[in-house]
């Protein structure tokens, strides 16, 4: 099946093919609060604010979205990095691949609490900015995801590989830091058990 077009409006990338060494489990299936499981529930807070969506997922990920109940819209896909084990860098290379739109943003599948508000507000700010940008969110002084890729650097992450990603090119790029009030972008559940992530992150939504 060949990828759909890229259009104009900016899409999104969502990284999923990794299990979480650290973790000692698969966390993509761990079940957050309200039921629904990690994998999903970010899944579907980007399908709510981006047109389009890509999943990128490992070659042994077979069955794993249907045994989440995740639905994909005809706009969406799945893309399989086959060298997803080597690390993060190849799974963005296989999600770049076609790219789906002029400027892209890269999300985890381990951030289930960012805020559709403020993916709205970036992905509002990106349609706005030119090509050789880089958009990175920042809360508090600490830069989070999903960060955004205008198609100037769409053929170097093509060509990224190991375990550091694209954090190396939003280091030396001179990227456009963006302030958000939303600590979800930084959730990162390698560190801390989900159960502990999730009443955490809910804590701090509360008003």
């Amino acid at each position: 099946m060949h990828p759909p077009p890229p259009h104009d409006g900016p899409a999104a990338i969502l990284l999923a093919a990794g299990r979480s060494r650290r973790f000692g489990s698969d966390k993509r299936k761990h079940t957050l609060p309200d039921g629904r499981s990690m994998l999903r529930s970010t899944f579907e807070t980007f399908q709510s604010v981006f047109d389009r969506v890509r999943l990128v997922l490992s070659p042994r990920d077979d069955g794993l979205l249907r045994e989440l109940g995740v639905t994909l819209r005809a706009a969406d896909e799945v893309v399989i990095a086959l060298d997803a084990d080597l690390g993060m860098g190849r799974s963005l290379a296989a999600g770049f691949a076609n790219p789906p739109s002029r400027f892209v943003f890269v999300g985890l599948a381990d951030m289930p609490f960012v805020q559709p508000a403020t993916l709205i507000r970036l992905r509002d700010q990106a349609s706005d900015l030119a090509d050789d940008t880089i958009l990175v969110p920042v809360y508090r002084g600490e830069r989070g995801h999903p960060v955004g890729f205008g198609k100037t650097w769409h053929a170097t992450m093509r060509t990224l590989s190991g375990d550091e990603g694209a954090r190396s090119l939003t280091r030396s790029a001179n990227p456009v830091l963006f302030e958000v009030d939303d600590p979800g972008v930084l959730a990162d559940l390698d560190q801390a058990p989900p159960s502990r992530v999730a009443q955490s992150s809910l804590d701090r939504h509360e008003p």
